[in-house]
């Protein structure tokens, strides 16, 4: 196979805890991870030799900075592979958005270095490198509906979830995962999220009982320094959402609706209202 295309999906948080900071520096946490319906394209080609990295997104690095090519490499030294490869990334999810974008491209990497070189890697050995990247890269790998805890690489797959409508929208901001984690003091958290009700929810089919449990302590960080993600969530719900939380450690913050024409027309209104930089109407998917 000499080219290889393949789509990198998006994921939002459902519920998202931490337990505790870990003496490493790392946090200890408990969260539900659900793929949307937005995804990049990653577009794979054999060369002789080296690593390219090409994309239609001016705010990305092309050079070792970038997860893609972290994946790319890795791979190429793991199992010996002698030629090289050029990677164009067409770039769709929002950026520093808390949707895994960076993480959910390296996933498609391994994926796309495995079928491109036929070297025959399961989704179980792609998992275990794809820690080495981020924590977020084994859950990209695997995808679907997940409980995940450890630092986020510990992944229990669960029934999909039940079928709605989710409206996705990213304020004009960018926000640091490491700052928020930075910022966050996991002791002086006052209430923590029903994951295990969640995952209750989730196996019984209750998208009432999932939505019920939404919620994000990472807020606690995020919506405090950035006002615009508390006044979206407001305004999804004034709009018909059921409920809405921030996805990650933000600044997307996701809606969801069961009738599609009440998540079309809360689309429009967000759109109208330039809320957000970046809005889409998506689905939940496996």
């Amino acid at each position: 196979m000499n080219e290889y295309r393949i789509k990198a999906y998006a994921k939002i948080n459902l519920g998202l805890d931490v337990v505790r900071r870990l003496e490493n520096g790392y946090h200890e946490v408990k969260m539900v991870m659900q793929t949307v319906g937005i995804y990049d394209v990653l577009d794979f080609q054999r060369t002789a030799r080296g690593i390219v990295i090409t994309t239609d997104s001016g705010e990305l690095p092309t050079n070792e900075d970038n997860l893609i090519y972290k994946a790319a490499k890795l791979m190429i030294e793991k199992y010996h592979i002698t030629e090289g490869v050029k990677i164009h990334l067409e770039k769709h999810i929002p950026i520093a958005a808390g949707m895994a974008g960076g993480s959910t491209d390296a996933a498609a990497t391994l994926k796309g270095m495995n079928r491109l070189f036929d070297l025959g890697c399961t989704l179980k050995d792609l998992m275990e490198l794809g820690v080495k990247i981020g924590a977020d890269v084994p859950y990209c790998v695997m995808g679907g509906t997940a409980l995940a805890e450890g630092i986020g690489e510990k992944l229990t797959p669960l029934a999909p979830a039940p079928d709605c409508y989710v409206l996705v929208a990213k304020p004009d901001i960018n926000v640091s995962t490491k700052y928020v984690y930075e910022h966050l003091d996991a002791q002086e958290i006052r209430k923590h999220p029903d994951i295990d009700g969640m995952v209750e929810a989730i196996a019984e089919e209750s998208l009432q009982g999932i939505l019920d449990r939404m919620e994000n302590v990472l807020e606690t960080v995020t919506v405090s320094a950035y006002p615009i993600i508390q006044k979206i969530k407001d305004r999804m719900k004034e709009l018909g959402a059921i409920n809405s939380l921030m996805s990650g450690s933000g600044p997307t913050v996701f809606g969801i609706f069961v009738e599609k024409d009440m998540a079309r027309r809360a689309y429009d209104k967000l759109e109208e209202e330039q809320l957000a930089k970046q809005i889409f109407l998506t689905e939940f998917c496996e």
